[in-house]
């Protein structure tokens, strides 16, 4: 419900003057709209990323391919000068991973839905600035001061959020698309320092444990009424994350034990597997290539 609202509040604030107001108003309904359905919340665990992409029909595509054509396509966006690159971005990502790759709308929106609402949150600060005497298209008073939306800064904000939505659009591709084990394959083939991809993968596999056992401690408290009020909830909140720390602690500890017992001394090692590169992907890849190339030489 918050990212419905503020995506209504941000699509409102940017597009005010510019968009027949009936017609905007009617965006940023379907927009709420749409947010509230695939972000409300649900009774089922969400699908951890690598299951996403154990399961797309992408997987099988070169990974060195895919890495470095997205990481290419991040660039461009970043250092475009104008909106279209992000949103064609946005638009060919989605295609990409849904249409393409297999990926469930609802899993898509799930895992957008954060990014989408740290951007909507800095976007809307982006849009105000404040004056001492109404300047913009829409004036807000506040404690003698005004809360003003200018042109300009509508321009701004537009082109740093679709920068930004188009970047994040593209790392999304690749997380749901590629196995953490196939990045960390293309990123050693790139020479990247065995202590850094060590790092990663130990760090994002931890995310992963302590959102099990932060399920599995939720439901054991729910299972024991633990959220019948809001004082009963606060409690059992408290002990869980105290609980969390604790555990967490006791979870490395044994992993380490267990990764010593086998050898390790630095360079976690995957079983790796060779996928050529097929024509028809690198056709899909160059063709996004050229397409972001030439609408970022686009004028403003």
């Amino acid at each position: 419900m918050i990212t419905a609202v503020l995506t209504m509040g941000f699509i409102w604030c940017l597009f005010y003057g510019k968009i027949e107001q009936p017609f905007l108003l009617l965006i940023c309904v379907c927009m709420g709209a749409f947010f509230t359905y695939f972000s409300r919340h649900t009774h089922e665990r969400s699908l951890s990323i690598d299951v996403l992409a154990q399961g797309s029909r992408l997987k099988n595509v070169n990974p060195p391919l895919k890495f470095w054509t997205l990481l290419l396509l991040i660039i461009v966006c970043v250092s475009s000068k104008n909106t279209i690159t992000g949103v064609f971005l946005m638009l060919a990502t989605f295609v990409l991973a849904v249409f393409v790759g297999g990926l469930s709308v609802h899993h898509y929106a799930r895992i957008m839905t954060l990014p989408i609402l740290f951007l909507l949150i800095s976007g809307l600060a982006l849009l105000f600035e404040v004056s001492r005497n109404p300047i913009g298209v829409l004036n807000f008073p506040v404690f003698g001061f005004w809360l003003s939306v200018t042109v300009k800064s509508q321009a701004r904000t537009a082109l740093i959020v679709s920068r930004a939505f188009g970047a994040v659009s593209c790392l999304c591709l690749i997380s749901v698309t590629t196995p953490m084990p196939d990045i960390i394959g293309v990123l050693r083939r790139a020479r990247c320092p065995e202590l850094v991809i060590d790092l990663m993968y130990l760090i994002y596999r931890y995310i992963f444990i302590l959102l099990s056992l932060h399920n599995e401690m939720h439901d054991a408290a729910k299972s024991r009424l633990g959220f019948r009020d809001y004082k009963t909830a606060l409690r059992a909140t408290g002990r869980i994350y105290s609980n969390l720390l604790a555990r967490s602690y006791q979870f490395a500890d044994r992993n380490f034990d267990a990764m010593e017992s086998r050898c390790y001394d630095t360079g976690i090692r995957f079983l790796e597997h060779s996928i050529p590169v097929a024509v028809p992907h690198a056709f899909v890849s160059g063709t996004l290539i050229i397409i972001s190339l030439c609408f970022s030489f686009l004028p403003l």
